[in-house]
């Protein structure tokens, strides 16, 4: 009876150690400038980066720039309240095509079909959700955004890639 309860208590024990391993995630509704709510974006931990799922609706039909934000403020009708890219040095150079480097924030471009409908999952290795691993934290203690753009950013222009305005914003809330 005793060998019974030690083993119920290591298959507990190895089930919790699992839980307290599984990445931390995120769910973050995404905002155009009205308020309105144009759907959700994911935001799980993985070991060497975060992966970002995106469902979102009614965006004009095509490319968009997508992007971290530094500040988890999305108060303002143009998020500029968001603040610049999300960045770890002193230095920003914009671009995932920048020979000289980019800067955390930095997404690939989010395609929406004819319908405005938009789902994709992106894998980031330059940031983490809240961890000790020396990339940028998003749940830092003012938070971070993601936001995308009215245009495609083309990863090499300065600032923004070209990108245009920005049209939808989430807050990924501090200490998430």
């Amino acid at each position: 009876m005793r060998l019974i309860a030690l083993s119920i208590a290591a298959i507990l024990a190895a089930g919790a150690a699992v839980a307290a391993d599984s990445p931390a995630a995120v769910t973050v509704d995404v905002k155009n400038a009205a308020g309105e709510s144009l759907g959700q974006a994911t935001i799980s931990q993985a070991p060497n980066g975060v992966l970002a799922r995106f469902q979102l609706k009614g965006l004009t039909p095509g490319w968009h720039g997508l992007h971290f934000h530094e500040k988890g403020d999305c108060s303002k009708a143009d998020f500029t309240s968001a603040g610049g890219h999300v960045h770890d040095k002193a230095t920003i150079v914009h671009g995932l095509l920048n020979p000289d480097a980019n800067d955390s924030g930095d997404l690939p471009n989010l395609y929406a079909g004819a319908d405005g409908t938009a789902t994709a999952e992106v894998f980031t290795p330059y940031v983490t959700l809240s961890g000790s691993t020396g990339r940028s934290k998003l749940a830092d203690a003012d938070g971070s955004a993601i936001v995308v753009h009215a245009a495609p950013d083309d990863y090499r222009t300065q600032p923004i890639g070209g990108a245009g305005a920005r049209i939808a914003c989430g807050v990924i809330a501090p200490g998430a």
